[in-house]
């Protein structure tokens, strides 16, 4: 009994970790019309997305407030005609340039590579990077906000967290465990203010940096060989003096990251390896949150069967807690919160699934994405 008292009353500091984050320190970000005075690229890098990138694309096109952006978009080496579509789409617009990219060199993966690319060849003159994928729709005033935004902060490095499109049963499971892992486990304000580069998290939807930052960080080649550039790019501007700061984008950016369940699956898999790092630690993360999260609802009906109601009471209270913990989250985020946290035990243990799967798969040198191996 002693020990379930303790189990919940974790999940209940967690949760209320993940309300203070919320509530107190997670920068949300505004659509509203501003005017940005410098020059700002927008980098869009492609691998075969000929079928998805139409509606980025021209939401990047509508772009407002931003008389000096250029987007320059690399094609990666796609095999599905992506290059046609885009320049089908932009026509003549003099704000786009679209490159052909070549393959990465040894000790590169393809996305370093490719942003690498975009960086290293587009206008001088700009001042601001603004790295978007293809998965990923603006609004019009997006990239003024957020270089506005960048700019008030006095950071190095933006990461505007999307609102993440859910479709299916598999999206609605997983995908929303994206925002809850920060929100729950990082301390935002200290991972802003701390200089440590493992307090450090990104994603890479919708990411800006000052050019100066970005080439004193070293840029994507510091993270050539990274399967989370990302993440790796945020700790590289910290280690270069840099500061980064993360904030609610969902009034800004959607993304809709996998159209099926093989692509979410092999998704998260090919990088979960990378989160966690060593096997071991994976482990213990992975048990922990399975203890935490999953074992509530199982430990209530394993009470309520032995006719023990004050320990089902007490495993009850938990699993409450923890699915209030998911629903502050996904408020916060522009994300759905009913009836899916409920399911939130099934999100942690698929979770875990797929970190098994990553590392059992990165041992056999078996992960790939696009492609290309990644380990």
């Amino acid at each position: 009994m002693t020990g379930l008292l303790v189990l919940t009353v974790a999940v209940g500091v967690l949760t209320l970790h993940t309300t203070v984050n919320a509530g107190c320190w997670l920068r949300r970000l505004t659509d509203g019309p501003v005017e940005v005075d410098e020059p700002v690229a927008v980098l869009l890098p492609l691998r075969d997305e000929a079928g998805r990138v139409a509606p980025c694309l021209r939401s990047l096109l509508a772009q407002r407030g931003v008389p000096g952006l250029r987007i320059v978009v690399l094609d990666d080496g796609s095999g599905d005609g992506t290059a046609d579509v885009v320049r089908a789409i932009v026509g003549d617009d003099p704000r786009v340039t679209v490159l052909d990219g070549v393959a990465p060199p040894p000790g590169w993966l393809g996305k370093p590579h490719a942003c690498h690319q975009l960086a290293t060849r587009t206008d001088p003159a700009a001042t601001v990077l603004a790295f978007v994928d293809a998965d990923v729709v603006l609004t019009p005033n997006a990239v003024a906000a957020a270089v506005t935004a960048l700019r008030a902060a006095g950071a190095t490095l933006l990461s505007a967290y999307p609102r993440i499109v859910v479709r299916t049963a598999a999206d609605r499971l997983v995908q929303p465990l994206l925002q809850w892992l920060w929100l729950t486990f990082l301390p935002l304000r200290a991972a802003e203010r701390s200089p440590r580069p493992a307090l450090a998290a990104a994603g890479g939807q919708f990411l800006l940096v000052d050019r100066a930052g970005y080439a004193a960080a070293g840029g994507h080649a510091a993270v050539a060989g990274k399967v989370l550039e990302d993440i790796e790019l945020a700790r590289a501007v910290k280690r270069s003096g840099g500061q980064i700061v993360l904030a609610d984008g969902s009034r800004l950016a959607a993304c809709r990251m996998y159209d099926t369940w093989p692509q979410l699956r092999d998704g998260y898999t090919k990088s979960l390896w990378a989160t966690f790092g060593h096997p071991s630690a994976a482990a213990v993360v992975v048990a922990l949150l399975l203890l935490l999260y999953a074992a509530p609802p199982l430990l209530t009906v394993a009470a309520l069967v032995a006719g023990a109601d004050t320990a089902a009471g007490t495993a009850l209270v938990g699993y409450v807690v923890g699915v209030a913990g998911r629903v502050v989250s996904a408020r916060a985020t522009g994300g759905r919160a009913w009836p899916d946290a409920l399911a939130h035990p099934v999100s942690v243990a698929v979770l875990g699934w797929l970190t098994l799967r990553s590392y059992h798969l990165r041992k056999r040198r078996r992960l790939s994405w696009r492609g290309r191996p990644v380990s």
